[in-house]
């Protein structure tokens, strides 16, 4: 696998992608596809990788993240952003919302790490160009991004897909103990969120999944299901308290 060749972008978007991220066999089909040639992301700030994958006569693009691909971070433990990919798909699976792409363990040629299917998207398609038109599923983003902790939504991290959905990526600095909220989504400050998300989260407040258990440190679930708690006695959306609650660049 040639990971450092130069990155055929328009390749990559053109495909083949014969597997839509709302597809049942998704999953499979990242967990036991051939893993072809890979290529570095040249804007990634860790070690990311877009691969070729193929399974029984359909083909994709996975995005390969691997553990030791991750940047040491100051406030985050070392070694741990793979497994935040994993908890943050298996949270969207949880909450029943369909926000992140599907996301399994894989080893590959950079060791153990998350592999993400890849779901092609306009370059114009972000949070700036849908916050008016897709304004309640961007608004089911920030409660996603509130419960989970997001240190890091850009609005580049989410995009409409082929299948018309909404998509969240990039959720690996999510889930610390400490409240570490930076977003670009703050258009739903002060709105109370709907009814039907605060079920979805109820739920899971009352029984949090296993493999959260298995991805983050007890002290992480246990913020998880306090931020939950906390979200339900009072939903209302918050607001940025200093300029440091919005990153940089904005996409």
């Amino acid at each position: 696998m040639p990971l450092y060749g130069n990155y055929p972008a328009q390749r990559i978007a053109d495909g083949p992608h014969d597997v839509a991220p709302s597809d049942p066999g998704a999953g499979r089909f990242l967990r036991d596809a051939r893993i072809g040639d890979g290529f570095l992301h040249p804007y990634a700030s860790n070690y990311t990788f877009v691969v070729e994958l193929e399974l029984e006569g359909k083909s994709g693009f996975g995005v390969y993240k691997p553990r030791l691909g991750e940047a040491p971070l100051r406030d985050f433990p070392d070694g741990t952003l793979f497994r935040r990919e994993l908890a943050a798909y298996e949270l969207s699976v949880a909450l029943g919302w369909g926000l992140i792409p599907p996301t399994v363990e894989r080893g590959g040629e950079g060791g153990e790490g998350s592999l993400q299917l890849y779901v092609p998207h306009e370059p114009d398609s972000h949070f700036f160009s849908l916050r008016d038109e897709r304004g309640e599923e961007c608004l089911r983003l920030a409660v996603f991004d509130v419960i989970a902790n997001n240190a890091d939504r850009k609005g580049g991290h989410c995009f409409v897909g082929p299948d018309g959905r909404v998509w969240a990526v990039d959720n690996g600095l999510t889930f610390h103990a400490e409240p570490k909220l930076r977003t670009v989504v703050w258009d739903y400050s002060g709105r109370r969120a709907p009814d039907a998300l605060l079920a979805d989260a109820a739920r899971v407040a009352g029984d949090l999944p296993a493999a959260l258990h298995a991805l983050l440190a007890p002290e992480e679930t246990d913020a998880l299901a306090a931020r939950l708690r906390a979200f339900l006695a009072d939903p209302e959306l918050p607001s940025p308290r200093s300029r440091r609650d919005i990153p940089w660049p904005l996409l």
